[in-house]
């Protein structure tokens, strides 16, 4: 259903016209004399805006998981990176990611590269019927706005891996070139029409194209950095607890919540009966595959160590929304919780595997977005008979490669050109007060 989002007009792309596509466009009707369309067009852009608030809250979600997940030495870093990734997607993606994310059929290389470049333009003030980018469909602002949340989801993935050894800027120089070029160029593959769109690749809202291009990239940025200090030492693996497990849940609660308009919201479209029951047939399994994933967590954890793990219950639940992402609606309720379950149990085993292999990913990102993506892409064609396996695991392939050779290119260069990790003695003393000059808890001594 995403292929819907190749209709609406970015900013220059206001002079690609519609019929260039083979699309019908309206012939400027006025507001009141289609009632239907009217209708549509306002629920359509209200079924964006309201999921893109809820998607935003997810930023808020991400912060709270990495405060509570780091040592309190670092809360402040993790704060500053959270608000300030975001700022910066926002900006870069209205600069270069939007347009280049949907080319309209404009194509630099056919199904490769956009053709389309330059900031977003929104619809004028007061803008009528007849004037509409789409009016048939939804306005440009509520997609843009829509769209732009899942560009930062990305970029906030990555942070929490690299947590307490990453300089700040290095890092935010990377969440723009991300946001700006390298999560909307492979995007436009899938849901700009591009050619894994053409091949038949199926992502709904994002196991692949969102999730795990920023598990590709932490990964990637996690095997330059190298682990923090004493992580892994005398052949032993040290925990390093998190500062707050109050903030650890809250965060993956407003996560929980956040994904109801990650998912309900790429239904693209709210005009119909059946599209409203789509959405709500899509929030109930989105729910049922956290829960799923949660639960399962929590029992392997009590089997395996004797002791139900809160941490992994609570990666489990996000595994378990990951896993639902790339098709929230044809399963049922049974089949969205056993994906859900499945996710659960990567992320319960892939956590330690990690750690075996020396890769410190320090709030478990990679297992739950990158693994558990990659498994809920794959469980697409379980439920969908649209869904080919060959072109779900040449999907995942193609943007794993172009994800982990782009971001490496750049994480080398900042490599080079500024460092990317501080110094022993600023690690060792926590980066907030090194990088930020400031603590979270000036009160309680360093964790």
């Amino acid at each position: 259903m995403q292929i819907n989002r190749i209709t609406k007009l970015g900013l220059a792309a206001a002079f690609v016209a519609l019929p260039s596509l083979g699309l019908a466009q309206d012939e400027g009707p006025v507001p009141g004399v289609n009632a239907s369309t009217d209708t549509v067009f306002i629920l359509n852009s209200l079924l964006f805006l309201v999921g893109g608030f809820l998607v935003f809250w997810m930023a808020a979600g991400f912060a709270m998981l990495e405060a509570g997940l780091v040592r309190s030495k670092n809360v402040t870093m993790q704060l500053t990176k959270n608000i300030a990734l975001f700022s910066l997607a926002a900006i870069f993606y209205y600069l270069i990611g939007y347009n280049l994310m949907y080319p309209l059929g404009s194509w630099s290389i056919d199904g490769v590269l956009s053709g389309v470049w330059g900031p977003g333009v929104l619809e004028a003030v007061g803008v009528t019927a007849d004037a509409a980018d789409d009016y048939s469909y939804a306005s440009t602002g509520s997609d843009f706005f829509f769209q732009l949340m899942f560009c930062a989801t990305t970029a906030s993935i990555v942070s929490g891996t690299l947590a307490e050894r990453i300089k700040l800027w290095p890092f935010l120089i990377f969440t723009i070139v991300l946001t700006a070029v390298i999560y909307p160029l492979q995007a436009s593959w899938k849901w700009g029409g591009g050619f894994l769109d053409e091949a038949g690749f199926l992502d709904f809202a994002g196991s692949t194209v969102v999730h795990s291009v920023g598990g590709w990239a932490a990964l990637t940025g996690a095997l330059i950095l190298g682990p923090r200090l004493g992580k892994y030492k005398d052949g032993k693996v040290h925990p390093f607890p998190g500062s707050n497990l109050t903030l650890a849940t809250l965060g993956t609660f407003i996560l929980w919540l956040g994904w109801f308009g990650f998912n309900g919201g790429s239904q693209l479209a709210m005009g119909t009966v059946g599209d409203v029951a789509d959405v709500s047939r899509i929030f109930a399994n989105t729910n049922t595959a956290a829960a799923g994933g949660a639960i399962i967590a929590l029992i392997l954890t009590q089997v395996l160590y004797k002791k139900p793990d809160l941490t992994m219950t609570l990666n489990g639940a996000l595994a378990g929304l990951v896993s639902i992402t790339a098709e929230p609606l044809t399963p049922t309720l049974g089949g969205a919780t056993l994906i859900g379950m499945v996710g659960g149990v990567i992320v319960v085993f892939a956590v330690p595997f990690l750690d075996k292999l020396k890769i410190d990913d320090v709030v478990g990102a990679i297992p739950v977005h990158l693994l558990a993506g990659i498994w809920g892409t794959i469980a697409v064609v379980f439920t969908n008979s649209e869904a080919s396996l060959g072109t779900q695991l040449y999907s995942i392939v193609v943007v794993g490669i172009f994800t982990v050779v782009a971001s490496a290119v750049v994480w080398f260069v900042l490599k080079a050109v500024l460092g990317l990790r501080v110094d022993e003695e600023t690690e060792i003393n926590g980066l907030d007060m090194a990088e930020m000059g400031m603590e979270a808890y000036p009160e309680f001594s360093k964790g």
